[in-house]
């Protein structure tokens, strides 16, 4: 079974894409819904972050993810912490759903992997594939989108690789910063190239 990544940077637009390859009808297996899942109520994981980290950050009974994120993110030992309970976790179910897309007999899935290249996961792939937008747009969709201030918008990029060092590793990139038909468009044809087996050379950063 072949496996594909699917990265971005954040407010790039990587879940549109992933919807539109669910629509063609690929197997998405999704980072960010595996760290939800493995800390949810009465999951070892849930049990094990609230142990590290206090009471505090539970609220109606479920993590409190939006306090975490904001500790983590200036708290560089909270962040490695959080990291050792949840990577392991992450990887466990990410495996599973994968185990059992090969049991179904799928030829291939994507797996969306939002810090892929921080992580230095890439060689692990033959196919990567990148959702590209510029910074500047990147921060309009996290201040409009999501309610971020634009100070939080750039540091939250920052704290990323930049999307043009991205861009020069990955093996096909979409580029989000234009319609929704447009970037239709391109991920259909990336669709096409990875199931026929046809890789295009890296792009030029």
């Amino acid at each position: 079974m072949e496996v594909i990544a699917l990265t971005g940077g954040v407010g790039s637009g990587k879940s549109t894409v992933a919807g539109m390859l669910r629509e063609l009808g690929a197997t998405v297996i999704d980072a960010d819904e595996a760290a939800r899942a493995v800390v949810e109520p009465g999951t070892p994981g849930f049990e094990q972050v609230v142990e590290a980290f206090g009471d505090r950050y539970v609220k109606d009974g479920r993590l409190d993810r939006a306090a975490l994120a904001a500790l983590v993110f200036n708290d560089e030992a909270a962040r490695q912490k959080l990291n050792s309970i949840t990577h392991p976790l992450v990887r466990e179910w990410m495996a599973e759903r994968q185990q059992e897309a090969e049991q179904r007999g799928e030829p291939r899935v994507v797996l969306d992997i939002p810090l892929l290249f921080e992580n230095d996961l890439q060689d692990a792939f033959a196919t990567v594939l990148l959702v590209y937008a510029p910074p500047d747009l990147q921060v309009r969709r996290l201040v409009e989108g999501r309610g971020f201030t634009e100070a939080d918008a750039r540091a939250r990029i920052a704290a990323q690789l930049p999307m043009e060092e991205k861009r020069g590793r990955a093996s096909h990139v979409i580029d989000n910063s234009g319609s929704l038909e447009d970037t239709r468009r391109q991920v259909e044809q990336a669709w096409r190239e990875i199931s026929s087996g046809g890789l295009p050379a890296p792009q030029a950063s």
